[in-house]
């Protein structure tokens, strides 16, 4: 039993129920765990509005294991630019997602002195990138061949190295396969565990939505973090090859837009008020200036006033110019209009 207990696993925990169920598996055993959880610019928020990182936070607290949580910014961002492996239905590129969160994983395990990795992976749930074919070619690419242990559908693969050599009970591993999660709510209400994002939740970048917006940015080569994480809010239109405008869409959205704007970028809002506060970046012209202005002026509460004035406000020079737009049509909003 001592030895059981020095034995050290790191594993992938990323907020969902799979992860944090692998993690009981493994510490029933008497395993010692330390989790990773990997955040990106892509990480979305849980229909509970809870935002990842708060999630694993708690589960780790209600399991006893720790956790390390590591951002990954412009690394990453070229990852899902140019992945070696393509893209799923959206812009979610799942095999090179998968090779690179293992490779970090791998490097924790080095660090920690730890004997394997193991993840909530189940064979079958996901079409891309948890086949069993996808599965072998993923741990030999993470440089994990052996040491890779996926506690919930162990029985259905192939015995790992801590398993043959007793680290871990393979009769206590499960063999869950396929989309149905039942298993996993019915263990989830056994263990008491309730803090988990919902299976929907999780990737920004398999919505379509945005990642039609992100798929725009990439087009005009555009990838830095700062505007990435603008895609996450508010309206967006593409004004010129050049030239993007992002309108807030209530009062949350403002606050965000005005934190992340630039030296470089133009802020608008009405003057009279209940306004959306707008970013114009790229290189502006009076053109698209006025277009940004009109179509501010379409997403506040004076949008029927012709005669309404818009403040254009320079970041770096705090120069406001008083702008009064001509009307601007839906059509050409709509052929304007990202997503």
């Amino acid at each position: 039993m001592e030895k059981l207990k020095r034995i050290k696993a790191i594993g992938l925990i990323s907020g969902g129920l799979d992860s944090v169920l692998a993690a009981k598996l493994i510490m029933d055993q008497g395993v010692e765990v330390t989790g990773i959880h990997l955040i990106t610019p892509f990480s979305s928020r849980s229909s509970k509005g809870a935002d990842e990182e708060t999630i694993v936070q708690k589960q780790a607290e209600s399991l006893g294991f720790q956790y390390y949580p590591l951002y990954l910014g412009e690394e990453y961002i070229d990852l899902v630019k140019n992945p070696k492996w393509g893209y799923g239905s959206c812009m979610n590129p799942c095999i090179d997602c998968h090779i690179f969160f293992l490779q970090k994983a791998a490097e924790l395990m080095k660090e920690e002195k730890a004997q394997f990795v193991f993840t909530g992976d189940v064979l079958e749930q996901r079409p891309m990138s948890q086949k069993r074919t996808m599965l072998q070619m993923i741990e030999k690419r993470s440089g994990l061949e052996g040491l890779l242990l996926r506690p919930l559908t162990a029985l259905r693969l192939d015995p790992t190295t801590p398993e043959k050599m007793g680290m871990v009970d393979r009769t206590l591993l499960l063999g869950i396969a396929g989309r149905s999660r039942k298993i996993q709510f019915d263990l989830a209400a056994r263990y008491g565990i309730r803090d988990f994002q919902t299976p929907a939740g999780g990737c920004l970048l398999a919505e379509p939505g945005f990642s039609a917006r992100l798929k725009d940015l990439f087009d005009h080569d555009i990838s830095d973090v700062n505007s990435v994480e603008t895609l996450k809010i508010g309206r967006h239109f593409r004004l010129e090859p050049e030239v993007k405008l992002i309108v807030g869409r209530n009062e949350r959205d403002n606050m965000i837009l005005a934190h992340l704007a630039q030296d470089a970028d133009i802020l608008l809002e009405t003057e009279e008020g209940s306004s959306p506060l707008c970013i114009l970046r790229g290189v502006i012209s009076e053109k698209t200036l006025d277009t940004a202005a009109a179509i501010t002026r379409r997403y506040s509460k004076g949008r029927n006033n012709p005669k309404g004035v818009v403040l254009a406000r320079h970041c770096d020079s705090g120069e406001i110019i008083r702008l009064v737009p001509e009307t601007i049509s839906e059509s050409v909003i709509e052929i304007l209009r990202i997503a």
